[in-house]
């Protein structure tokens, strides 16, 4: 009865309220970790070190070894003018062409050249076609492939084997899916930047960093906030953290030993920023790497009308303070404007110190 089921939430509610005390009490007891006071290495000693004696549990006991892929990666050409440009909307339907539209004049303000495309017709429920219709877009023939939009669904296409081409593929977010199985199978020029119906609006140095990788030509270093552990070398990988998490155990994953990791993420609360990274704790990968950075988590703090929530800052510090490597926060990477374009799995030098990041020609 009514009354009934008002008696019993009161019930709860008081044991809810004696529940929030006693983890108030106990959140109050715990360590803060300040990052001038960062004592790396203290925090979890049982931790096992960076190295190459290690190697990450989605790698899988029968997969073929990924280190060698890394070091052999077969290279893309940079492009010229008339080169031609493949959409493809792999992952959410698009509203309209508008946006899309814009990003391909972008191209074509380059020399390229844009093939004939209709994906912003598509409709597949929520994504922009069938599986078979979005896969069909990775097959086309052109030296770029530029991804239309994120959202979800490029992780559906790799449930069948795709056979990658020499060349580009270019995106973001949901498309972190395809450029980290591309990068697994042995091929470079996966670009963690600017989708099509976000290029027009990134600013004119976004535009001319992606149109200098695309070229063959060395852009400028990237800045960020320095949080120490000193300078290291390693190929570059950049992510949607939420989507690079579901990739965990797939055997899709990149070798990441020794590797330059620059994660981003949009509309994630700091405890489930906290729940992503200790999985890949637990699975022994953030161990592996050589650098991390932190890009831009758009819409992750925490309420400041919910006193129990941790700060996105503190979870990124603690979660990485024992790992005794170089850390670059706030770097102008994912879904703002000014999403800097990173080539995956090129060499590039993280310093911590400086809160820098370069690629090395």
């Amino acid at each position: 009865s009514p009354r009934a089921g008002s008696r019993q939430c009161g019930r709860s509610s008081t044991v809810l309220d004696l529940l929030a005390r006693s983890l108030s009490a106990d959140a109050a007891q715990l360590p803060v970790v300040e990052p001038a006071q960062r004592d790396h290495g203290e925090l979890w000693s049982s931790f096992p070190r960076p190295g190459p004696d290690r190697q990450p549990a989605a790698a899988g006991a029968d997969a073929e070894p990924r280190a060698d892929r890394m070091t052999a990666l077969q290279p893309a050409i940079p492009l010229t003018a008339g080169d031609a440009v493949a959409t493809v909307a792999a992952s959410s339907a698009l509203a309209d062409d508008h946006r899309l539209e814009e990003g391909l004049e972008v191209l074509r303000g380059w020399g390229l050249c844009p093939l004939e495309q209709n994906v912003s017709a598509r409709r597949w429920g929520h994504l922009a076609g069938t599986d078979q219709e979005r896969f069909s877009d990775l097959t086309q023939d052109a030296p770029l492939l530029a991804c239309a939009r994120g959202g979800w669904g490029s992780a559906r296409l790799l449930e069948h084997p795709i056979s990658w081409k020499p060349g580009w593929l270019l995106g973001f977010s949901d498309v972190t899916s395809l450029l980290w199985a591309r990068l697994s199978a042995g091929w470079a020029g996966g670009i963690h930047g600017p989708l099509l119906t976000t290029l027009a609006a990134e600013p004119a140095w976004s535009r001319e960093r992606l149109r200098q990788l695309l070229f063959g030509e060395t852009p400028p270093a990237l800045e960020g906030e320095p949080r120490g552990g000193g300078q290291t070398t390693g190929p570059l990988l950049a992510a949607n953290l939420t989507v690079a998490s579901h990739l965990l155990g797939s055997g899709l994953m990149p070798n990441l030993q020794g590797a330059i990791l620059v994660l981003e993420d949009v509309g994630e609360a700091p405890y489930r920023i906290d729940r992503m990274l200790t999985h890949w704790r637990l699975c022994g990968v953030l161990q592996q790497l050589g650098g991390i950075g932190f890009g831009q988590f758009e819409g992750c703090d925490s309420s400041p009308d919910d006193p129990l929530t941790t700060t996105l800052a503190a979870v990124l510090d603690e979660r990485t303070a024992d790992l005794n490597i170089p850390v670059v926060m706030n770097l102008p990477v994912g879904h703002v404007c000014g999403n800097a374009a990173l080539p995956m799995g090129q060499l590039a030098c993280l310093d911590g110190n400086r809160g820098s990041l370069s690629l090395v020609a």
